[in-house]
């Protein structure tokens, strides 16, 4: 394994979920439960199935597809998902 990505890996994806509508929905589950290391636990699991299916997906496009039009097409992608939102369509 290597460190430097592991790093990199975990600044990114910890940067990135900081205030996002994850964490504000464990936020506002473990208020209304009560229960911290329950709600904890459950979004760790979830958490991590979420990064399990989206690194076995990039894997197999990184194959299939270029990486460049992966992340152009993720970048898009993450645009018109924030520009629904603003909307009010999602």
């Amino acid at each position: 394994m290597e460190l430097k990505l592991i790093c990199s890996t975990f600044f990114v994806i910890f940067v990135a979920e900081l205030g996002d509508k994850t964490q504000l929905a464990t936020l506002s589950l473990a208020a209304q439960s009560g229960k911290k290391w329950s709600i904890f636990l459950g979004a760790s699991i979830a958490l991590i199935a979420t990064s399990l299916i989206g690194t076995l997906l990039g894997g197999t496009l990184g194959h299939l597809i270029r990486p460049d039009y992966v992340r152009t097409g993720a970048g898009l992608l993450f645009i018109v998902i924030g520009i629904l939102m603003i909307l009010g369509k999602l």
